[in-house]
């Protein structure tokens, strides 16, 4: 953990203009939108409280991991014994390594989003049928990865043209659009956008140096309100925030955990590891749990940002860990090809199982079972407490999207085909897109 007091690296504001780090906008101030918070709230132990009692869920906002803070957990949603492929539809076609945008429910159920790495949104009902396609400026670059946050009938999402967008739910229009050049030349948004009391947090991307920029932004215009340029790196994770803990993070490929305090923003510290820091992380009970490729999982502390425990894995973890509250553990794979369930307290493993391959997307907790897409092309559920495979369903590509379970289906996303992408003595060729994936139960 290091010092915030102590002088550290400058930030790129510093090194592109030789002057004073400072934090532009309304830093350590109460934005607009927020609302009310107790701070009182604070003071009880959430550990000893139910997760729907401790963190009730808005029925009017979907979010990547399923909320703030990033558990990937979906207490409610069970997983069939047996299933098949409902339908599929062709959205991914370029061999960019990072992960896949996730197939998103509106808040009622009745719509899907589904960004594509061409830069191009879809609404689908849960049947499959296609509602519109809204082709934006990512196109030009690589498209989405990110998953959008909706909330009502708006959907937030930001692409690899550096711009962050605002999508009418129902027709797919454009309600706002905040370019690059008002994000201090963004190249690229990979991050999915948290959301709270009508702000937008999000992380941009920055070249020449490889630098990153938490932002807020107001949720009905895109103004920008606030913003932090103290990463460096170019930051992929999601935007974490637990209110009750009062500390809003996020990691970057410095191989840094940043934290700030939260709502007033102010920054508190920040934790350094061994590697880049790709997969973004939950908070539980006090704790951030990190993943990293130093070939470690950390848990560390969310009041001071020290270490507590860590988890040797060797090769490199890139993946979104998955964290049930209620059990106190927590789900972690990628590139030994295993997912380990691990206290959550301790750091205890409990059982280690196979997949086949690398991973590098999401794993989802539901009440009976863990989800997760592994590079050998299969989406594997694995019984949560015992880690048994219950069944693996084939794929075209590499599954690497968070799997969504809403009401009896599951939805996610996957890499396409492509031959040659890692062997440059090969001519890349498509084999196969990317598919978008809507499991049911068996018949």
């Amino acid at each position: 953990m290091v010092d915030p007091s102590q002088p550290g690296p400058v930030s790129r504001r510093q090194f592109l203009a030789g002057a004073t780090v400072a934090i532009s906008g309304l830093a350590g101030c109460a934005l607009p939108g927020y609302g009310t918070y107790d701070r009182d709230q604070a003071s009880f132990d959430p550990v000893h409280l139910p997760y729907d009692e401790t963190y009730p869920d808005r029925d009017d906002v979907t979010m990547f991991r399923r909320g703030l803070r990033r558990l990937g957990y979906y207490p409610d949603q069970t997983v069939p014994e047996s299933v098949s492929v409902n339908w599929s539809m062709p959205v991914n076609y370029i061999g960019h390594t990072a992960a896949k945008s996730t197939p998103m429910p509106t808040p009622d159920g009745e719509t899907i989003l589904i960004p594509s790495d061409t830069g191009r949104l879809h609404a689908v009902t849960p049947d499959g049928e296609h509602r519109w396609a809204h082709m934006t400026g990512a196109g030009r670059s690589l498209g989405f990865h990110g998953t959008p946050t909706i909330v009502g009938d708006t959907a937030y999402l930001g692409g690899y043209d550096g711009d962050m967008y605002a999508f009418d739910v129902e027709t797919g229009d454009t309600i706002w659009r905040t370019t690059n050049t008002r994000l201090d030349g963004s190249i690229a948004i990979g991050s999915s956008p948290a959301y709270w009391e009508g702000v937008i947090y999000v992380v941009t991307e920055y070249s020449n140096p490889n630098a990153g920029t938490m932002w807020a932004l107001d949720a009905g215009t895109g103004e920008p309100l606030w913003k932090d340029d103290r990463l460096w790196g170019m930051p992929h994770p999601s935007t974490a925030i637990d209110p009750v803990a009062e500390r809003m993070l996020t990691g970057s490929n410095d191989g840094v955990l940043y934290a700030w305090e939260f709502p007033s923003l102010e920054f508190e510290w920040q934790f350094q590891t061994g590697g880049e820091i790709k997969g973004t992380i939950p908070t539980y009970d006090g704790g951030a749990f990190v993943g990293s490729w130093d070939g470690s999982f950390y848990r560390v502390d969310l009041e001071d940002g020290t270490e507590e425990w860590s988890f040797e894995t060797g090769p490199i973890i890139m993946s979104n860990p998955g964290i049930d509250p209620d059990a106190g553990v927590v789900y972690i794979a990628g590139n030994d090809r295993h997912v380990h369930a691990l206290d959550t307290e301790t750091g205890e493993r409990y059982w280690s199982t196979n997949v086949g391959g690398s991973v590098i997307g999401s794993l989802t907790v539901t009440a009976d079972t863990v989800l997760v897409g592994s590079y050998d092309s299969h989406l594997y559920a694995l019984h949560k407490e015992t880690g048994e495979v219950r069944w693996r369903v084939q794929n075209r590509g590499h599954v690497t999207s968070e799997p969504i379970p809403r009401d009896g289906r599951i939805y996610y996303a996957e890499r396409a085909d492509i031959t040659g992408h890692w062997d440059e003595s090969v001519e890349e060729e498509l084999q196969a897109p990317g598919h978008a994936y809507c499991l049911v139960a068996d018949e």
